[in-house]
């Protein structure tokens, strides 16, 4: 019985596998091991996984997570599931390696991830050849509901949209500037909350100034992060709920820099069972 774990900061989709069929799935919250400590995360692990997977099911587990890119990072990953799974087969890695598998299986491609963070890499059928280092919400995420959030936010103080809109939006989510600062500045996991507010941006996306934003963003994230590869006849694969929600938006952005974008889901987990079936 394996264990595959598709996590990201905001959710993780759990599927126990037999090798012929789904025996269970289940979706709890996410973990960054980056932002959040070991013992959080058992935590957290227990309140949501008791009573639906049992610590004894699985003899392997493959765990594909946000922030697992760096040993650090891993050790603190490792050390919570390892307190609360029993077996200790635990593979551990990046949330762009699950995208990479999921979305160009045994080809050559440019993976992406496109949710409440953002990341990239450049795939050669078999292993991650190159990648451009996310650097999370404050240093990089471009393209990231994250990034969409942070700029709304931002365009919204500053005046940068119609004052109806602005108005609309600090009254839909209940803000004000003292507000924005306290969540910003002195509450856990931010980039969740900034990444809050993509269903406004996706309810007023043909607004001039919310589709100016959009491809500033998409733009940003292709030019930081995918361009660098210099394989702009690769398809350019996305996964994740900002992906899925804005695909017309990325699409155009790219075509205006001469690339191509080839499959986008919101989910890996489909492409990584089929992925450990036959491997």
């Amino acid at each position: 019985m394996i264990l595959i774990a598709d996590c990201g900061s905001t959710k993780t989709d759990w599927v126990l596998h037999d090798g012929n069929s789904i025996v269970s799935r289940i979706h709890t919250q996410g973990f960054n091991p980056t932002l959040q400590s070991a013992e959080d995360i058992y935590q957290r692990l227990q309140a949501e996984l008791d009573d639906k997977i049992s610590p004894n099911a699985p003899q392997k587990i493959y765990f594909y997570g946000a922030g697992c890119a760096y040993d650090t990072a891993n050790n603190r990953m490792r050390n919570a599931l390892e307190q609360y799974f029993t077996t200790r087969d635990i593979e551990i890695n990046s949330d762009l390696l699950a995208a990479a598998r999921a979305l160009c299986g045994h080809e050559e491609g440019i993976a992406c991830i496109l949710g409440t963070g953002s990341n990239s890499c450049l795939f050669d059928g078999e292993k991650i050849t190159d990648n451009t280092p996310s650097l999370g919400y404050i240093l990089g995420d471009e393209g990231s509901g994250a990034h969409l959030g942070r700029q709304l936010v931002s365009d919204c103080i500053k005046k940068q949209l119609p004052s109806d809109m602005r108005k609309k939006f600090m009254e839909q989510y209940n803000l004000d500037v003292a507000t924005i600062l306290e969540r910003v500045y002195h509450t856990p996991l931010p980039n969740r909350w900034l990444a809050s507010f993509t269903p406004f941006l996706c309810e007023h996306k043909n607004c001039p100034e919310i589709k100016m934003l959009l491809k500033n963003c998409f733009t940003q994230f292709f030019q930081r992060n995918t361009m660098i590869y210099r394989r702009s006849w690769l398809p350019i694969h996305v996964v994740g709920g900002v992906g899925l929600n804005f695909a017309t938006e990325i699409k155009e952005t790219a075509e205006s820099l001469g690339l191509s974008v080839g499959n986008i889901v919101e989910s890996p987990m489909d492409g990584l069972i089929e992925y450990h079936k036959t491997n």
